[in-house]
């Protein structure tokens, strides 16, 4: 039963990828979305409400319905994304990856021996049908994708040394925290903070890593396809359930 990752596939083969995040912590949502025809779905543990348990139910529901799940993890914490691994979640998210020792230290607790020390449990755990597929071992570390994100002013100075870290895929601008740290706190119409995302995605796209991002306001995905991006994650379960109930409640008699 090994199984790929689709979503790096479709990566290297030249597509976009345009994920939903999951906020809510919903297996019926995200499951109701899939079929609604969002293929990929962004399980936030960040900032979303979902604890592990309710985690795995919702890749199950994603995965029932014929979707394909990544994870944005709390924290570079590597006690965490050993267990999110273990799990089976391929494509995971880091944030506030600001310089290379700290993406360097983020694919060492992904990756096993000999690129990393992930601990190697994978006989028991759902990553690898319970054991079901013997060579999950084997293959892990080259299905896995790894997306580091960047969303504080350290880390533009460092783009270059994060971007070169053997096993990092992808670089994410992250637009509100990054203008927050730039002391532009929710001042995403700002000059400075404009010129510093755009001379981001330049550095990135240099490096031959995936650019990816959440939109500034007003940037439409056509845009953002133009300007290089391939993971562009703008709409939230949350956001389009509400505005979906704003607009039903809006023509109630």
């Amino acid at each position: 039963m090994s199984r790929e990752n689709v979503i790096k596939r479709r990566l290297q083969e030249g597509s976009n990828i345009t994920p939903m995040w999951s906020q809510s912590g919903s297996p019926t949502i995200v499951e109701a979305a899939v079929f609604a025809g969002w293929e990929c779905i962004l399980i936030d543990n960040e900032h979303g409400f979902a604890g592990l348990e309710t985690t795995i139910n919702l890749i199950r529901a994603v995965e029932s319905a014929g979707g394909q799940a990544a994870l944005r993890v709390p924290w570079n914490d590597p006690v965490y994304l050993k267990r999110i691994l273990d799990i089976g979640v391929q494509t995971l998210m880091i944030p506030m990856i600001a310089n290379e020792e700290q993406a360097e230290a983020a694919v060492a607790a992904c990756k096993y021996p000999t690129r990393g020390w992930r601990g190697n449990a994978h006989a028991v755990v759902r990553a690898s049908g319970y054991g079901a597929d013997p060579d999950y071992g084997r293959k892990a570390n080259d299905e896995l994708l790894l997306i580091a994100q960047i969303e504080q002013r350290e880390a533009l100075n460092n783009i270059e040394g994060i971007a070169a870290v053997d096993g990092i895929d992808m670089l994410f601008i992250g637009p509100n925290d990054l203008a927050g740290s730039m002391g532009k706190f929710e001042d995403l119409g700002n000059r400075e903070v404009h010129r510093a995302i755009e001379e981001a995605e330049k550095r990135i796209l240099a490096s031959g890593k995936l650019l990816g991002g959440f939109p500034l306001p007003g940037r439409s995905d056509p845009e953002m396809e133009e300007r290089g991006y391939r993971f562009v994650a703008r709409h939230c379960d949350i956001w389009l359930f509400r505005n979906a109930a704003s607009e039903a409640a809006a023509n109630l008699s």
